[in-house]
């Protein structure tokens, strides 16, 4: 896979649709083309202790943060693919690619239904399950261990760009 979005989310609490960052990094040919962070104020829009411990962010910093529908338009500009490429790839839009898909992209379908939004089905691919099967005898399968295995260093671990870069880079070596 040359052509991919990676994509990390972070959450406020334990519901899915508490969204409160994302990170995408659009990898074209290859190459890494385009990032894009941003807060969103979560819905609904509390922090739990637990998650700001992993993250670091709490409600102050998303208070003034867009709502979700507002900061997917901007990742759907970005994701979006021309007519011709879309033809190629089979799809409007460029694959999805997150470390644990379940997760993020359960989140995606969690906000998408909460703000009454259309999915579109989007094409996810997973680089945890592909770590398991390339690296087996890794000590884990988080995402620092593996994106240190494929020889990048991730430095701000559950900042939601700094996780989607490592995805993207994890991607770029195993799928």
């Amino acid at each position: 896979m040359r052509d991919f979005a990676a994509i990390d989310f972070e959450t406020a609490n334990s519901e899915r649709t508490s969204v409160c960052s994302v990170g995408v990094v659009i990898v074209r040919d290859n190459l890494i083309k385009d990032t894009f962070y941003s807060l969103i104020q979560p819905e609904p829009n509390y922090y739990n202790w637990f998650c700001t411990q992993i993250h670091g962010l709490c409600r102050e910093d998303t208070e003034q943060a867009p709502v979700f529908p507002k900061v997917w338009k901007e990742v759907e500009k970005l994701i979006r693919l021309s007519d011709e490429d879309a033809r190629r790839l089979g799809s409007p839009y460029l694959p999805l690619v997150a470390h644990n898909k379940a997760f993020d992209e359960n989140c995606l379908k969690a906000v998408f239904s909460c703000y009454q939004m259309d999915y579109p089905e989007y094409r996810f691919y997973c680089t945890l399950m592909a770590s398991r099967r390339v690296f087996r005898n890794a000590p884990d399968h988080r995402l620092d261990t593996i994106s240190e295995l494929c020889g990048y260093t991730l430095k701000n671990h559950h900042h939601a760009l700094a996780d989607a870069e490592a995805c993207a880079w994890i991607a770029r070596e195993i799928l």
